[in-house]
C-alpha cells in the first residue's frame, strides 16, 4: 500500500508539467515573434500588466464594481429561487402554480433576454443585475425543490410519531435534509453568475472588468484582456471555494464516504 502511495506522488506532481510547458511555449513564441502581441501577449507581459494594474489601483476599483453587481444579482436570484422552491416543494398547489413557470424559464436562454432587458430597464446598472439575478434563480430552485421532495419518508413518519407539528417537521427534518441539495444549487448559481457577468458588463459599462475588456479590445491590449479573464476565473474559483467551506461547516453531520 505504501509503495502504491509512493508511486502516485510523481504522477500527482506531474500534473503541473503540462501547464508550465504551455506557458513556456507561449513565452518563447512571443519573444521570438512567432506569436504577435496583438494576437496573444506573452505570459511575462501579462504578469507585468497585472502588477501595474494592482499597484495603480485600477484593478481593485473595477473589481469592486463587478463584485457589487454580482453580489446584488445573486442576492435577488438566490432569495427568489429559495422562496419559489419552498412554495413548490412544500405544497401541491404551490407546485402546480410555480413549477410550470420555472420549467418555461429553464428553456429560455438568459443571454437571449439581454435586448429585452435593455428595453425594459435601460442601459444602466439595472439590466446587468437583472440578468445575473435571472440566471441564478433556476439552479437554486431546482436543487432545493428536488432536495425537499427527496426527504426520507421514514424520517417524516418518525417526526410525526414524536408529535412534531408541520412547521417543526419542515424546520427540523425537511430543511436540514435538503440543505446539501441547496448548497449544490448555490454552487451552480455562483458559477453561472460569473459567466453572465462577463456578458452583462458589455452593456454600456463605464466601470468593471467588462469595461476594462472593452477598452483593451479597442486598443488591441491582449495583456489586459488576459488579466481580466484571469480575474473572472479567480472569481469563479473563489465562489466555489466559499460554498465548499460553508458545506464543511454546515454539513458536519454528513458521513464522509471518501477516504483521506
Amino acid at each position: 500500500m505504501s509503495r502504491l502511495k509512493h508511486l502516485t506522488h510523481p504522477l500527482k506532481d506531474a500534473r503541473w508539467l503540462s501547464p508550465l510547458l504551455l506557458l513556456a511555449v507561449l513565452e518563447a513564441g512571443s519573444r521570438s515573434g512567432l506569436i504577435p502581441e496583438r494576437t496573444l501577449a506573452a505570459p511575462s507581459k501579462v504578469l507585468a500588466t497585472l502588477y501595474g494594474m494592482v499597484v495603480s489601483g485600477e484593478l481593485a476599483d473595477n473589481l469592486w464594481v463587478s463584485f457589487l453587481r454580482i453580489a446584488a444579482g445573486l442576492a435577488i436570484g438566490v432569495t427568489t429561487g429559495v422562496v419559489l422552491a419552498l412554495v413548490a416543494g412544500l405544497s401541491r398547489r404551490g407546485e402546480v402554480t410555480v413549477d410550470p413557470l420555472m420549467q418555461i424559464k429553464r428553456t429560455i436562454p438568459t443571454l437571449a433576454l439581454t435586448p429585452l432587458f435593455i428595453v425594459w430597464f435601460g442601459i444602466g446598472e439595472t439590466p446587468k443585475i437583472a440578468l445575473i439575478a435571472f440566471a441564478s434563480i433556476f439552479p437554486v430552485y431546482l436543487n432545493l425543490y428536488s432536495g425537499i421532495r427527496g426527504t426520507d419518508l421514514r424520517l417524516l413518519e418518525s417526526a410525526r410519531s414524536l408529535g412534531l407539528s408541520r412547521a417543526e417537521q419542515v424546520w427540523h427534518v425537511i430543511l436540514p435534509g435538503a440543505l446539501p441539495s441547496l448548497l449544490v444549487g448555490l454552487r451552480y448559481s455562483l458559477s453561472i453568475s460569473v459567466l453572465v457577468l462577463v456578458v452583462a458588463e458589455q452593456i454600456n459599462a463605464s466601470a468593471g472588468l467588462g469595461y476594462l475588456i472593452n477598452n483593451a479590445r479597442d486598443f488591441m491590449r491582449t495583456d489586459i484582456i488576459l488579466v481580466c479573464l484571469m480575474i473572472y476565473a479567480a472569481l469563479g474559483l473563489a465562489a466555489d471555494g466559499l460554498v465548499r467551506a460553508i458545506e464543511r461547516r454546515a454539513l458536519v453531520w454528513r458521513p464522509e464516504i471518501l477516504a483521506a
